[in-house]
């Protein structure tokens, strides 16, 4: 797929959101953009003028790595940038395929036993698992209980960026939406990045900028973050208000996919409350033995 445009589109974003005072420059009064000129970031990057333009209107195919880092410090990106510019730069050369997952089949993904027993192990907190697209391809049965609303949504497999911006219950769910939204975007960019041949993502992204403002306006300002560990508040529909902090880490085995884990604080009411959320769960299974026959063989 060409990426060029979102080559064009990131570099320019990065090149606007510097003032000519954090690289040294005057700022002067008759500028017509707001941030660097590329004239400017020509001369910081040491290339001249038209290379650079050449660059911006998404060329980077045969670009060596040393000019890549030369526009990366020009444009100040931090190691997660120089990274997406990287994988953009990889897409175009073909040699992508060193750099993103393997690709999958089209059918749903099935995790291996060893993977959900090592998921239903984990009982005082959800753990699940996510691909790049922020699919739910695997959880304990309570990440099933704490994003009952997810899972009820009737796509398959869930996906919790379809869920952020088009299910009005997100923004009662995720009691800082704006952040969550932001983070989810985050996630969604850089997979774009690294595995620019994924259909079902451009799917997705086509899908969330024709229906949600929020994620259009988000996924214009092409920003990516790395996000292995924090903080989130929730309110959720059982048990009401929690914080949970949450970690996330790759597995080994499946290139693309993450497992994460959120806990809360030891003895504090969140803690209680997944205790609260566990146990109704497991009062829900026992009138229903048989719909919790099916969850603990998906």
């Amino acid at each position: 797929m060409d990426n060029r445009d979102e080559v064009r589109e990131f570099l320019t974003s990065r090149r606007a959101k510097i003032t000519p005072e954090q690289v040294g420059l005057p700022a002067g009064s008759r500028r017509r953009v707001p941030g660097l000129r590329r004239s400017e970031v020509a001369t910081l990057a040491d290339v001249s003028v038209d290379y650079y333009g050449k660059l911006e209107r998404g060329n980077l195919a045969g670009v060596s790595p040393a000019v890549l880092e030369a526009v990366a410090r020009a444009l100040q990106l931090d190691d997660v940038e120089r990274t997406h510019l990287l994988h953009l730069a990889q897409a175009q050369e073909g040699s992508d395929r060193l750099a993103r997952p393997r690709p999958r089949a089209s059918k749903q993904w099935v995790p291996p036993k060893t993977l959900q027993w090592a998921l239903n192990a984990v009982t005082a907190g959800p753990a699940f698992v996510t691909n790049g697209r922020l699919d739910l391809l695997a959880a304990n049965q309570l990440a099933r209980a704490f994003f009952s609303d997810i899972y009820d949504g009737g796509t398959q497999p869930p996906n919790m960026a379809r869920f952020q911006f088009l299910d009005p219950a997100a923004r009662r769910f995720y009691s800082d939406w704006d952040l969550i939204a932001d983070m989810t975007v985050d996630v969604l960019r850089t997979e774009a990045g690294r595995n620019p041949h994924d259909k079902d993502l451009h799917d997705l992204v086509g899908e969330l900028s024709t229906r949600s403002d929020a994620f259009r306006t988000r996924w214009g300002s092409h920003n990516v973050r790395r996000h292995g560990s924090g903080t989130k508040r929730f309110s959720h529909p059982v048990v009401g208000d929690l914080t949970l902090a949450w970690h996330g880490s790759g597995v080994d085995d499946e290139p693309g996919l993450t497992l994460l884990i959120y806990t809360a604080e030891p003895g504090s009411p969140s803690e209680e409350s997944l205790r609260l959320l566990a146990s109704w769960t497991a009062s829900q299974d026992s009138a229903h033995p048989s719909t919790a026959s099916e969850d603990a063989g998906r």
